[in-house]
């Protein structure tokens, strides 16, 4: 009868394979249409021509971002297992060494901060890392180039694309129990 108000138990290794599976075909059919996007954004004086298969910075930089909300929404040793699980599944995926991979995502992360300093938002220092790893200021007007910094306006719209790639952590929180 109160069956509604308990939360439903995932392993730790179901949710690694979850967001490992859902991440990989996310960025893998919507990468396309981001592209698209950004070659279409009016703020370029130049269309950018970032190619639809182009996709490798943009699912570091989802990766990197997602993984940087693990330690703020988990326990110490859940967020510690949990991303080793999720580290584990993408080398696999990836066919790379999972050291490798833990230090391109290290090396994103701390890119990302430098980038967004003093603001510790996690979503815009994702978009503003897609507009520098994509050097996409060679194509914005003399201001902004001059200045090395994005279009506000082209930022607030990279948010809005960028939003729809950041898993749900609190979500799952409260919908599952994560046990090991």
């Amino acid at each position: 009868m109160l069956s509604f108000l308990t939360k439903r138990k995932i392993s730790e290794e179901k949710l690694a394979e979850c967001f490992t599976a859902g991440i990989l075909q996310l960025v893998d059919s919507g990468f396309p249409e981001v592209a698209q996007l950004i070659n279409e954004d009016p703020e370029f004086e130049i269309a950018p021509a970032i190619s639809a298969n182009a996709a490798d910075k943009f699912l570091l930089i989802v990766i990197a971002g997602n993984l940087a909300y693990v330690p703020k929404l988990f326990n110490s040793y859940q967020d510690i297992r949990l991303m080793e699980g999720i580290y584990n599944k993408l080398s696999t995926a990836l066919n790379i060494d999972k050291e490798k991979l833990r230090q391109l995502v290290a090396s994103y992360q701390s890119y990302m901060n430098r980038i967004n300093m003093p603001s510790k938002n996690i979503h815009y220092g994702m978009s503003k890392a897609v507009f520098f790893k994509y050097e996409l200021n060679q194509y914005q007007d003399a201001y902004f180039r001059k200045m090395n910094a994005p279009n506000p306006l082209f930022l607030k719209r990279m948010d809005d694309i960028v939003e729809h790639f950041i898993w749900n952590w609190e979500e799952i929180k409260a919908k599952y129990k994560l046990v090991e």
